[in-house]
């Protein structure tokens, strides 16, 4: 029995459907929620997706969603500025990369320094940080994602992170082995490989 509730294991899935263009997890994934869903949780992990996959495909996959009945409204909430969020992604980054946040953001800046501060102020400050979908669940998305995509690198650090946010080890394997149908044995094998090493 998986170690993780319900709805947490259909935004996994969310995620993974998103990431890897199988819209028919996406289809499958709508038309079995429960009511009350989609919900925010759903529409925040819609929008994270992008940093995991890019804009074409949350595009696509809010088409494909749209044409099973919508994620539901945003609140007006939801789509007001934000504001400057930079202190709020700061925060959340330090708290995912824990005593590793300063390599990490200079391996960053050496590979260009525009990207570290978009990957602080634009990942971590506009998305990662928004209300609405707490930390942990949002790192087991992103879990589940990069073992989708077989970024192994990024796995371990947002395994560590799921960890540092609240989920215990066997909810960040949980959240893996939850989309194991979804993706390739090669990658299943590596993923849990990083597990093994970094958790």
């Amino acid at each position: 029995m998986s170690a993780l509730p319900p709805k947490r294991l259909r935004l996994i899935r969310l995620s993974v459907g998103i990431a890897a263009g199988d819209w028919d997890e996406l289809r499958r994934q709508r038309r079995a929620a429960p009511e009350g869903e989609p919900d925010r949780a759903w529409r925040e992990v819609v929008l994270q997706s992008h940093l995991f996959c890019g804009f074409p495909r949350v595009v696509e996959a809010c088409e494909v969603l749209r044409s099973e009945g919508g994620i539901g409204e945003a609140s007006a909430e939801e789509t007001l500025p934000q504001g400057d969020r930079f202190e709020a992604g700061r925060e959340l980054f330090e708290r995912i990369y824990a005593s590793k946040a300063d390599a990490v953001r200079s391996v960053l800046k050496d590979y260009h320094p525009t990207l570290e501060r978009w990957i602080e102020g634009h990942a971590y400050g506009r998305v990662l940080s928004r209300p609405g979908l707490d930390a942990a669940t949002r790192e087991l998305c992103a879990v589940a994602t990069l073992a989708a995509l077989a970024q192994d690198r990024q796995l371990a650090s947002h395994a560590r992170g799921a960890v540092h946010c609240g989920a215990t080890p066997a909810e960040v394997e949980a959240a893996i082995r939850a989309v194991e149908d979804l993706i390739d044995a090669d990658a299943m094998r590596r993923a849990l490989r990083v597990l093994e090493r970094f958790l």
